[in-house]
């Protein structure tokens, strides 16, 4: 049966409601940013010329299959995957692949309205193996990063990468940082920085409120220039 693909704009329907209960089962709350935080990527998006949010949802019989969102950044041409559920009753359909596929095309589209060419890439953080632990949490961790590798996102490994913390009181957390390109040409260690640096301001500085400070100290954890940052 075909998927269709719908986009959320709203987070009080009995919708978003089912698609957060999902959500709490898929990630652990180390990485688990509060609902408010979606309903402020909606609001960014809407409210910038450029840069967008996409929450997409499959359905199947109005059944929910899976969701993704992501952002796209115009000042780098480049898009944020921040999360990819899949419903776990539903296997061996390659769910997560089509879900993916799906919001790449939707940021590339962001790209063509930014008047590019086309995406430059794609950038996502998952889980090190350092971060779990239990054998189950180990074995998914390492399937999580061969099903990214499978659609062509490889490690970056210029810079340790940290994700700053999400609740008040927590740590920076040390991430994987997967980048799918669609240009040709190695990427240096300072356009990393440069993507870190806009992901930080336009992601976790605007949208998530993280204070200042533990963001500059995060970003110094890993060694990038902060000279380049203008939080306002």
């Amino acid at each position: 049966m075909e998927i269709d693909w719908v986009e959320i704009s709203e987070v009080d329907t009995e919708l978003f409601g089912k698609l957060m209960a999902l959500y709490e089962q898929a990630f652990p709350v180390e990485v688990r940013e509060p609902e408010e935080i979606f309903k402020i990527s909606m609001k960014h998006g809407e409210r910038n010329d450029f840069n967008n949010y996409r929450f997409l949802v499959g359905m199947e019989d109005e059944q929910i299959i899976s969701f993704a969102t992501g952002h796209y950044f115009a000042e780098i041409n480049t898009g944020f995957i921040v999360y990819i559920v899949t419903n776990p009753s539903i296997r061996n359909r390659g769910l997560g692949s089509k879900t993916l596929t799906k919001l790449e095309e939707l940021l590339i589209e962001d790209a063509f309205n930014a008047d590019f060419s086309g995406l430059d890439r794609i950038v996502l953080e998952t889980e090190t193996r350092e971060m779990v632990h239990t054998n189950e949490e180990k074995e998914a961790c390492i399937k999580r990063n061969k099903f990214f590798e499978r659609n062509k996102f490889t490690l970056t490994n210029m810079i340790d990468y940290k994700q700053p913390p999400l609740h008040k009181g927590d740590i920076s957390i040390p991430l994987n940082l997967f980048e799918k390109k669609y240009k040709g040409g190695e990427t240096t260690k300072e356009t990393l920085e440069e993507i870190i640096i806009v992901l930080f301001k336009e992601k976790y500085y605007d949208i998530n409120k993280i204070d200042k400070s533990v963001l500059i100290n995060c970003i110094r954890e890993m060694g990038v220039e902060s000279r380049y940052i203008n939080f306002h």
